[in-house]
């Protein structure tokens, strides 16, 4: 082999730490930001936070070290910002277990509250006031903590047996039968359907809970019986098997749906989840304008103390390089910070001037929006503004949103526009949420209104926004 050297030329991209840094920045949430923030606090004497009433560095004392404060810019002072087994029935439940629209104030707020007694202490103590033998007490309470969180018992009494003994048939017979009135005791106890081991059982032990009536008894002979056929709407078949007419079947069928079909659930946790807003926007002499939410925004500052030390040893012995070194990266993180923010104003409201229509009509005024225009508009690359968007909300008079939200793809118009899928999904809600509930609107017939509307979709893709929208299909949708 011949040995020799070779002179080559090539370009390449290397990203400073001071741009590392702010580019990690950039896609944090606001929690995630205050937790780096946190700890950069803990690890860096020279940063700290500037507290309402303490006295401010004064730059005239310490060239070296310019004291940079995080504060809302000066433009936006005008603004306040604010920052188990048969599923799918095809019906709604009132309780604690229905789901909620993302959209709702109450959601928007992001703090749930969590239950104060578990399901588990709650039965717990009306089995300590029962009078029944410690033997059959503590089966019970066996059979509580095999509960899952929505008050069903999932395993079979067999399973749970080989949990308590080895395998002798005439024990293991004797102790099954201790199980099951272990159960029936557990099935009598508060909340209605606790220790269920299918929905069907869970909506008939509420039912026998109820006052005799007529409509209780039609009730528990579909629940028992013509369940399937209910979630199917199948109402035809319902009245010719049980001989019923529509106004005992709409009866009986409304006390069915104010059944709970997840007793436990009321006592479940619930994790407290926190949406921060990192900007606002108000209507203002006729314009939405968008301003940095000051509750989300660290303020930070050079430690007024060790700026002064580095400033007195300045050119001497190596002593204070670590000092000057950390000077450095605190200074680098007060700016970068800064520079996220303004970068999430400026997107933001490049957002707003966009979709002007929405916050004015709702989401049937969603217009077409992409990465590439916002980047366009404020200069930067799609890579930033999808950072920028990810993680970071925007609080409005119509509610709380993440930026991300904003953008969707779009169809065509028989004009040759194109129109927002968030609006078009916006469109079908309406519609569904106006049809006749005895003749609902089939997917064709949706693509069809839109079309007179001047949007061309077809059958398909009205279909997949309508499973989005977590609307059922037509023949689930009718009503008596």
């Amino acid at each position: 082999m011949r040995q020799g050297l070779q002179l080559r030329l090539s370009q390449h991209l290397a990203l400073t730490p001071q741009l590392q840094q702010s580019i990690r920045l950039l896609q944090l949430s606001t929690l995630e930001l205050n937790a780096e923030i946190d700890q950069a606090l803990q690890e860096n004497p020279l940063l700290e936070r500037d507290e309402p009433g303490e006295p401010a560095f004064n730059p005239a004392t310490d060239a070296m070290a310019t004291p940079q404060t995080i504060t809302p810019a000066e433009s936006d002072e005008r603004q306040e910002p604010r920052g188990g087994d048969d599923e799918g029935w095809g019906m709604d439940f009132s309780g604690s277990h229905g789901q909620r629209d993302p959209n709702d104030d109450d959601l928007d707020s992001g703090e749930t509250q969590a239950a104060s007694t578990s399901l588990r202490e709650h039965l717990g103590a009306q089995v300590a006031m029962t009078q029944l033998p410690d033997r059959e007490r503590a089966l019970v309470g066996f059979l509580i903590e095999a509960l899952n969180d929505d008050g069903y018992l999932t395993q079979p009494l067999d399973e749970l047996i080989d949990l308590l003994v080895s395998e002798d048939d005439e024990v293991h017979e004797a102790l099954l039968e201790e199980l099951g009135i272990a159960l029936r005791h557990l099935q009598n106890l508060d909340p209605p359907g606790i220790g269920a081991r299918n929905a069907k059982e869970c909506l008939s032990l509420q039912l026998k809970c109820l006052p005799d009536s007529a409509a209780g008894k039609l009730a528990l002979a579909i629940v028992n019986g013509h369940l399937e056929h209910l979630a199917a709407r199948d109402f035809a078949r319902i009245r010719k098997s049980l001989g019923c007419d529509d106004d005992e079947l709409r009866i009986a069928q409304t006390l069915i749906r104010s059944l709970n079909p997840r007793p436990g659930a009321q006592y479940a946790p619930i994790d407290t989840r926190y949406v921060v807003p990192d900007v606002a926007v108000k209507k203002l002499h006729g314009q939405w304008l968008v301003s940095l939410n000051r509750d989300a925004m660290p303020r930070l500052r050079i430690n007024r103390l060790y700026a002064d030390i580095l400033h007195r040893h300045r050119g001497g012995n190596g002593s204070s390089a670590g000092l000057a070194s950390q000077l450095q990266e605190a200074k680098w993180l007060i700016k970068n910070v800064q520079q996220r923010f303004d970068t999430i104003l400026r997107v933001s409201q490049a957002i707003v001037d966009r979709q002007r229509a929405f916050f004015d009509h709702g989401e049937v005024a969603m217009r077409p929006l992409t990465l590439r225009e916002i980047a366009e508009t404020v200069n930067l690359h799609e890579s930033t503004i999808s950072r920028v968007t990810t993680h970071k909300y925007l609080a409005s008079p119509r509610g709380i949103y993440e930026l991300k939200y904003f953008f969707g793809s779009h169809v065509a118009t028989d004009t040759g526009g194109a129109a927002s899928s968030t609006a078009i999904r916006a469109l079908i809600k309406q519609l569904v949420g106006a049809e006749n509930g005895k003749k609902p609107l089939s997917d064709a017939r949706l693509a069809e209104i839109l079309g007179e509307q001047g949007i061309v979709v077809a059958r398909r893709t009205v279909a997949k926004y309508r499973e989005l929208l977590g609307i059922p299909p037509v023949n689930l949708r009718k009503v008596l």
